[in-house]
């Protein structure tokens, strides 16, 4: 189905109408076994859920489609999705270079996870490719790992380039593509030899369900990670695959939404006196804004912004916005506020990942675009006060 447009590829891939019953919707395959026909005759090769599940399975299939990749992997979490991809394809003694503003949740994996097994890490700025190349361990280095958008300040990495700069090096490119979704952004068919995905965030966009994702460019490199993925069992539920799934149907037109509010968004932030930074790819003056304009089809739905007074002023617009949620995550229908330094990257405060204290992140949503404006003013004028 490699020739139908996105959204096509989002109803349909992976999800033929049930044989035995026509339903056009994948059924919530609700089981631990499977019946065998005799010893070792399996049915469609299931056996037990915890190896495969036919719901499951069209979820994999349909994330490999939109990703342009071989093979899909989805897992309980996007964290056990990014520790089975290092259990399985590093060791002690290697070496992984990673963004310095990475997701405080990853850095946490590398840092007191990966790092006493004897995994090596070094954050550098992943937009500067010379920068990861300087970074890079001849024969030591496994991968260069790139999220970009990065998370909470949204800087763009060049896939194409830093793709090449692994490869050089014998090294695989991951890219986190959960902040652009598959909607925006391909990494894949820019040189990356494996896409992460929080599948909690956009493409399940509803907020009422965690999972995670691995597509990978090749079917060699997905036999090492299929192998884990059954072998340490933190596999994704058939419901909450299901739900994924359905999340990923209407993808498409989430993200256009998204993407149209959070650009008015940008748009009155950077009017307002109270606001001394606003952190977008889609700014012409942003750092990352020509990149992202070659490599995405749009900018996205997250916004970050700094707030003149320092924390207190940022707390204090965090603390009285209503439609924004105060809630940690990203992606969903509604649209959240956090601050970033006291709750998503807690775990970095002290590191060289540590972010400004005055900075807000924002997930917008898909309401009415004027709604979430009026909530936004009168929350500045709150932290005008303050400052």
């Amino acid at each position: 189905m490699t020739d139908y447009g996105f959204d096509t590829l989002a109803i349909h891939a992976g999800q033929a109408a049930d044989a035995r019953t026509g339903a056009v919707s994948i059924p919530i395959f609700a089981t631990s076994t499977y019946k065998q026909d005799g010893v070792g005759r399996l049915r469609d090769g299931y056996e037990y859920s915890r190896t495969a599940n036919p719901t499951r399975s069209a979820l994999e299939q349909c994330l490999a489609a939109l990703e342009h990749g071989s093979n899909g992997l989805v897992f309980a979490s996007g964290m056990a999705a990014e520790d089975t991809l290092l259990r399985s394809l590093t060791g002690p003694g290697d070496h992984v270079v990673i963004p310095n503003d990475t997701y405080g949740g990853t850095y946490r994996l590398f840092s007191r996870v990966h790092a006493p097994w004897g995994l090596e890490h070094t954050p550098v700025p992943i937009g500067d490719v010379a920068a990861v190349r300087a970074a890079v361990r001849p024969g030591a280095t496994r991968m260069v790992w790139v999220e970009t958008p990065t998370n909470p300040l949204l800087g763009i990495a060049d896939i194409e380039a830093l793709a090449a700069v692994a490869h050089d090096a014998g090294a695989l490119l991951v890219v986190d593509n959960t902040f652009a979704s598959p909607y925006l952004q391909q990494p894949i068919r820019l040189g990356a030899d494996v896409v992460v995905h929080s599948t909690t965030k956009y493409c399940g966009g509803h907020s009422d369900v965690v999972g995670g994702a691995l597509v990978t460019a090749t079917s060699d490199l997905a036999e090492p990670l299929a192998y884990h993925h059954n072998a340490m069992g933190a596999v994704a539920g058939a419901f909450d695959a299901w739900l994924v799934l359905r999340g990923l149907k209407t993808l498409g037109v989430r993200m256009e939404r998204h993407c149209d509010n959070a650009e008015r968004i940008v748009e009155f932030l950077c009017s307002r006196p109270e606001v001394s930074q606003v952190i977008y790819p889609g700014l012409a003056d942003d750092p990352g804004h020509a990149l992202a304009s070659r490599q995405m089809r749009r900018y996205g739905g997250m916004v970050s912004f700094r707030v003149r007074g320092g924390e207190q002023a940022a707390l204090a617009v965090i603390n009285e916005t209503g439609l924004f949620t105060l809630a940690e995550s990203l992606g969903g229908v509604e649209s959240l506020i956090e601050h970033p330094g006291r709750m998503t990257h807690a775990s970095v405060v002290g590191s060289p990942l540590e972010v400004p204290g005055d900075l807000v992140r924002l997930s917008v949503g898909i309401e009415t675009v004027e709604d979430l404006l009026a909530d936004l003013a009168q929350a500045l004028d709150v932290a005008a006060d303050v400052a």
